[in-house]
């Protein structure tokens, strides 16, 4: 997620409704039934349906390792062999990566409304823009809100049911496109990823727009879908393994009770991926993080449990305030 987008956006939003919602000081976590003081954690990997290289990594993570939810970017060329894996294995939580633009250099994507329906989504070349400050400055909410609706019926044609809508790059959060955001994955029924409890993490990347964040996340959960407490956006940033190891164990470590999702981006790199992206070593180590049997163990130590999107949902039900 892009913090600026948060910045950028949330406030204009918030604004708009009644002022901040005081949250009581339970956390997220408790009010969907976990014990007090219990620490919750989602390990998400996004970009699944990206490459080849992204849909296996994905696949390892969360067979082999402790990650536990994706999402799928719906316009990318390897959305059919992600979502045939899923067909196969229906436990698995997948959302919908909603993917607004394309910032690779040489492999791109266009919109799945046709550019016809969304003009303002795409460049001159017809893909999507590759910069999320883009897509406000040419696009609509009427297109945004088309682009979101269109990616969600191609789940659902590909038999993915998903269990959770999250953003690429953040663009969904630039205002006005926040709006539509929620309000297709309310009237959908389908969670959205907002923070709204302690933001440990977060709250450095959101400022002083952390009280309008915690109101707009009291809406969502008075529409009946869960929130998280708090986002980790990006969890290592070392340059060798073992130093990223580290930074996610003192994380951890260190991590406030309540619901965390912690981003990562998982890829078995090929000698393919080179040519997309430059970033294969960084994910192939986060892949590996996933699978390190030392932070499993170190999860299991700590009393730390991992949860899921679909978990949240059923929750977020049976609380029912």
């Amino acid at each position: 997620m892009s913090s600026s987008a948060i910045i950028c956006t949330v406030a204009a939003f918030c604004l708009a409704a009644d002022g901040p919602t005081v949250v009581g000081k339970r956390t997220f976590a408790e009010r969907l039934g976990w014990p007090a003081g219990t620490k919750v954690v989602i390990f998400h990997v996004d970009d699944a349906g990206m490459s080849y290289d992204s849909n296996q990594g994905t696949i390892q993570a969360l067979e082999k390792g402790v990650a536990t939810s994706t999402s799928v970017m719906m316009p990318c060329p390897w959305v059919p062999q992600m979502a045939a894996y899923l067909k196969n294995y229906p436990q698995v939580d997948a959302g919908v990566h909603l993917t607004l633009t394309s910032e690779w250099d040489h492999y791109r994507w266009g919109p799945l409304a046709g550019q016809a329906a969304v003009p303002g989504l795409t460049d001159p070349q017809g893909y999507l823009w590759p910069d999320a400050p883009d897509v406000p400055a040419h696009a609509g909410v009427a297109e945004v809100e088309r682009e979101i609706r269109a990616q969600i019926d191609k789940a659902l044609a590909v038999g993915l049911q998903p269990t959770h809508l999250d953003s690429h790059m953040g663009t969904c959060f630039f205002q006005p496109f926040l709006d539509c955001y929620v309000k297709v994955g309310v009237e959908k029924k389908i969670p959205v990823l907002m923070i709204g409890g302690h933001m440990q993490h977060i709250s450095a990347e959101v400022g002083s727009f952390q009280p309008l964040l915690i109101a707009l996340a009291e809406r969502i959960w008075q529409a009946g879908l869960p929130v998280l407490d708090d986002l980790v956006t990006q969890p290592t940033n070392a340059r060798d393994y073992e130093g990223r190891k580290q930074q996610l164990l003192k994380l951890l470590a260190g991590m406030q009770p309540g619901i965390t999702q912690i981003i990562v981006h998982c890829t078995a790199p090929t000698e393919v991926f080179a040519h997309i992206s430059g970033s294969g070593p960084a994910r192939e180590a986060e892949l590996r993080l996933m699978c390190d049997p030392e932070v499993r163990a170190f999860l299991q130590k700590e009393g730390i449990v991992r949860t899921t999107w679909r978990e949240l949902k059923t929750r977020r039900e049976a609380a029912g305030h």
